[in-house]
């Protein structure tokens, strides 16, 4: 789909020079002198490097079409996680690197969205709250009111969060799967 080069955003992917770019940093300027144009800091995600480029607003660029489908995770080994199709009953496999520190964050039969293009997995999207256990926590100090201040906490998924004083191990929390912090106790 094309697209001007003012309608461009942070995070879209946009297919440029035979590779698809992920759009990091975009600013639009109007020069006193000349046209207006949109200066575009891009990742590459085949090659894993950046470019910086300048287009005329006049100038059209072609969004990469996403697919994305709903899957329910299974399981994980040393190198992939493993996704059902809730459908088709179709599995699939995706490197871990793709998923990074957010695979902890996978349990048993998660509901997540995976996004496809040319049929190759590029993104898993969580839900964007988790419930969760704490596994150990540090005792809260007598004197801390709840909004002064916040400790240290593990989940039982291993990952290291804040969380009120109030706040003690086993007790079960939800947590924004996009800032990785604390929302609620339940």
């Amino acid at each position: 789909m094309k697209i001007y080069a003012s309608e461009i955003r942070v995070g879209m992917l946009i297919e440029y020079k035979d590779d698809l770019w992920q759009v990091l940093k975009t600013q639009h300027v109007k020069p006193g002198k000349g046209g207006a144009f949109a200066q575009v800091e891009m990742k590459s995600l085949n090659k894993n490097t950046k470019l910086n480029e300048r287009f005329r607003s006049s100038e059209s660029v072609e969004k990469a079409a996403l697919d994305e489908n709903k899957f329910n995770y299974l399981y994980d080994d040393e190198v992939n996680y493993y996704f059902m199709d809730p459908n088709s009953f179709e599995q699939i496999s995706i490197k871990k690197e793709i998923i990074g520190d957010k695979g902890k964050m996978l349990s048993e039969n998660l509901e997540v969205i995976i996004s496809f293009y040319n049929e190759k997995p590029l993104s898993v999207e969580l839900p964007k709250q988790i419930t969760c256990t704490i596994s150990v926590t540090d005792v809260a100090l007598k004197g801390q009111t709840v909004s002064s201040s916040y400790k240290p906490a593990t989940l039982d998924n291993g990952i290291d969060i804040q969380v009120p004083p109030f706040i003690e191990s086993g007790d079960k929390i939800i947590v924004d799967t996009r800032t990785m912090e604390y929302v609620k106790k339940i």
